[in-house]
């Protein structure tokens, strides 16, 4: 039997999302063995990160400041709708876009309860006449509550008059954009369509 604290530490690691116990037993045991400076580094890092991130006003993405650097930079006539911020670190990947986002934090999905007022589908119609916005990017994941999602935010957009259109779907439905490569993002993006 292990020490409280080393238990304690594993369960810590643990807690993080795709993280098991001989995962967390190794992270457990790489900051114990590892230097106190390096432990000391780490903690405060997360403590920091905690502490000085937030979400920008406009696009909901996550950053150190009021309006994100990619809103307070980019023409924002072209708004690339995300499921979460993971997904605008993915599509940033491809260094070839050069509008913004607007990060949704989820999808409609009944089974989880999860409605249209849950997400911010609200912002985005807001923003889309504040910011003049032309072209609004469906590039939420290729999977029901995806597809479902890019749908009602279309039928809700295109009576405005801005072009609505939906990523390629070169990226395997069922998967996530962040593990997608650069290159299927920038031919999903490159290759995306109208929304009927």
């Amino acid at each position: 039997m292990q020490d409280d604290v080393i238990e304690k530490l594993i369960e810590n690691f643990r807690s993080l999302p795709g993280v098991g116990y001989k995962t967390a037993q190794r992270y457990a045991f790489s900051i114990i063995e590892g230097k106190l400076e390096r432990a000391q580094n780490f903690a405060n890092a997360i403590l920091e990160a905690k502490q000085k991130i937030g979400f920008c006003k406009i696009c909901g993405n996550f950053t150190e400041t009021e309006i994100c650097p990619i809103c307070s930079k980019r023409d924002r006539k072209t708004v690339c709708v995300v499921k979460d911020p993971k997904d605008v670190l993915a599509m940033e990947k491809i260094k070839s876009y050069n509008g913004t986002y607007h990060v949704l934090f989820g999808t409609i999905s009944p089974l989880e309860h999860r409605g249209p007022d849950d997400i911010r589908i609200k912002e985005l119609l807001a923003r889309i006449s504040q910011d003049n916005v032309q072209e609004v990017i469906m590039a939420t994941n290729p999977d029901v509550e995806g597809d479902a999602t890019a749908m009602y935010i279309a039928k809700l957009v295109k009576p405005l008059g801005v072009k609505v259109t939906r990523i390629a779907q070169g990226i395997s439905i069922g998967s996530d954009l962040e593990y997608a490569d650069e290159y299927t993002l920038a031919k999903a993006l490159e290759a995306r369509r109208d929304m009927d």
